[in-house]
């Protein structure tokens, strides 16, 4: 029983984060991110430029801008302005994370990764894998 509710809530949080992401002024692909403690969101996040940055994300040839902030690190840079701390909190984003954004993830403190979609290095996830963060894709969310 606890497992369905479990699953139950992690399909709930990862709708958000995906609507959260269609936020995002990025034309080649939108990515949503929540993190979640204590079953409260304490932070989310889309890619997109920092702020005061232009909000266009691809250049004249549709390549991203190498300064464009991917989800995860924006839900995690709201978390370090904030009061919040991600310790022991669960990330739900739909699209697994890059190998940079998995040693914010791990540095961060979140213990939990919840993703919908798989980013096309998986070497992101066998990095947290192996720093002991648990990791769980979730391909029905309805």
């Amino acid at each position: 029983m606890k497992e369905k509710k479990k699953e139950k809530y992690d399909k709930a949080y990862l709708r958000i984060a995906k609507e959260w992401g269609q936020l995002s002024y990025c034309q080649r692909k939108k990515v949503g991110a929540i993190i979640v403690k204590d079953r409260m969101i304490i932070s989310d996040g889309y890619n997109g430029t920092p702020s005061g940055f232009e909000n266009c994300c691809e250049d004249h040839e549709g390549l991203t801008k190498w300064y464009v902030l991917h989800a995860e690190a924006n839900a995690i840079s709201k978390v370090a302005r904030s009061t919040q701390s991600c310790e022991g909190a669960t990330l739900y984003i739909t699209l697994s994370p890059c190998k940079e954004c998995s040693k914010l993830i791990h540095q961060s403190g979140v213990k939990r990764v919840v993703y919908h979609e798989g980013y096309k290095d998986d070497s992101g996830l066998e990095f947290l894998r192996k720093a002991g963060v648990e990791v769980d894709i979730m391909t029905e969310l309805e």
